[in-house]
């Protein structure tokens, strides 16, 4: 399944509840969407997100009913530091 990168700023600091990612998972499942894992910048006002998913629209559809933003979606391919020439 295609990787993509997400971009997420927050008017206000990140503080999400076990509810909150429980919600974000539930609709992201409903969307055929998968969260890897995420960077959060030292602010706490901005997310770097690794998602499987079959499409940009895919997240986007998600980020909208789960309510959070989606600012840039990018589709990217994995490289590992001790297999990159």
């Amino acid at each position: 399944m295609p990787l993509y990168v997400i971009e997420r700023s927050f008017a206000d600091q990140l503080d999400l509840t076990g509810e909150d990612v429980r919600t974000i998972e539930s609709v992201n499942a409903d969307e055929g969407v998968r969260w890897v894992f995420s960077f959060l910048t030292a602010d706490k006002r901005k997310t770097y997100c690794l998602y499987e998913a079959p499409s940009a629209d895919a997240i986007v559809a998600a980020a909208r009913r789960a309510n959070v933003p989606a600012d840039v979606v990018v589709e990217v391919d994995q490289i590992y530091a001790d297999t990159a020439v």
